[in-house]
């Protein structure tokens, strides 16, 4: 349990300071450039960070990653204030930019690389997830199949990777529409607002 309580500081050294004041969430929604979005528009949220974390290697790369190789699932750190914005709210969020009922992979993405996964960091995250889950699955009558796991070293990605929908909005929205995502999410959540 120490050496897992050492890893987590580690992860942390690596995705960059946390204040005292935030806290931090990391979920894995398929492509990092739309999961991104959703939380940078919240009061609250800090900073989003696209990277890698759930695997095996040190250090992965983008292109070792969507191998499905290392282990790693594409997913985004959230720094934020938890006076403003609350780790439930993150979850509602989250649930509505992914298909939870999606083992292969999110939308067009196929593959391990692009499964959907809440990573908890604490207790309260672990119990919150599990039982915002479990109304998700009441809701719905069927299993949602996205995984919680405990968190893992985070590794950001690449630079051009950070911020994309800001950087090539036009390649964004072009490669978003064409994924399908937005009608998907439109399919399942719809109806329950």
């Amino acid at each position: 349990m120490r050496t897992r309580a050492l890893l987590l500081a580690a992860a942390l050294v690596f995705a960059g300071p946390v204040v005292a004041d935030e806290a931090v969430a990391v979920f894995a929604g398929g492509c990092f450039w739309c999961m991104e979005p959703p939380y940078d528009e919240l009061d609250g949220v800090n900073s989003t960070t696209s990277g890698y974390t759930g695997g095996h290697v040190a250090n992965p790369t983008y292109q070792q990653v969507v191998r499905g190789d290392t282990g790693h699932y594409e997913s985004v750190k959230i720094t934020y204030d938890p006076d403003v914005i609350s780790y439930a709210e993150l979850l509602d969020v989250f649930w509505h930019n992914v298909d939870p009922f999606d083992a292969g992979g999110q939308f067009c993405d196929r593959g391990s690389s692009y499964r959907a996964a809440v990573f908890y960091l604490t207790p309260a995250q672990q119990a919150a997830v599990r039982e915002s889950k479990a109304r998700l699955e009441e809701t719905f009558g069927r299993p949602v199949v996205t995984q919680i796991l405990e968190a893992d070293i985070f590794y950001p990605a690449e630079d051009y990777h950070q911020n994309y929908y800001e950087k090539n909005p036009v390649r964004y929205k072009f490669y978003r529409w064409n994924c399908g995502r937005d009608a998907r999410l439109e399919t399942i959540w719809g109806g329950t607002e």
